[in-house]
């Protein structure tokens, strides 16, 4: 998918396209990949679902997802430095981080945002997101078969604060109640 994008990417510059471009990624990406959008990706998306490899095989069927999300989103923040907005808001460039919280913090959003702020930068920009609602097969996993309390979302809030990170995206927050 990534030489398609590139080749797209390619023509539309070529014909005056000028706009940054957004990669919006679930975050579980290869680094080789990445290094083939260096350059040309001006804002970078990914999601950081779990803190927690274990629960990411529970809960997700996916191996090794804390290691490669934590190795990407290093790999996307090395390439386009922590969000720069213009003076509307808008984005220009960087890494922007999303972090769904889960009940019973499956999540592992301590880690999650102990690493942002250890490992990336203090200045990355955070949605910390509220509108987890069990579907699928939620009714098998108990832990997960609840919408989130908004004492959970505080708690990821804080747990933010605590760890030094301060540029948090709150315009939704607790939306649904």
């Amino acid at each position: 998918m990534v030489a398609q994008i590139i080749a797209a990417v390619a023509i539309a510059a070529e014909k005056g396209l000028r706009l940054p471009l957004v990669y919006n990624t679930g975050g579980y990406d290869s680094i080789e990949a990445l290094q083939l959008l260096d350059g040309i990706i001006d804002i970078y998306m990914p999601d950081m679902k779990y803190g927690n490899s274990a629960m990411a095989r529970q809960y997700s069927k996916v191996r090794n997802y804390t290691e490669q999300n934590f190795t990407a989103v290093k790999e996307m923040h090395r390439q386009v430095g922590d969000l720069i907005l213009n003076e509307n808001g808008i984005a220009l460039r960087g890494l922007l981080v999303r972090h769904l919280v889960l009940p019973n913090d499956i999540a592992g959003t301590d880690e999650v945002l102990g690493f942002i702020a250890r490992e990336i930068s203090t200045n990355t920009y955070i949605n910390i997101m509220d509108q987890y609602y069990p579907c699928y097969r939620a009714d098998e996993f108990p832990d997960v078969d609840r919408l989130i309390t908004l004492q959970e979302y505080q708690h990821a809030v804080a747990a933010a604060h605590h760890a030094g990170l301060h540029r948090l995206d709150n315009r939704r927050a607790f939306g649904w109640l």
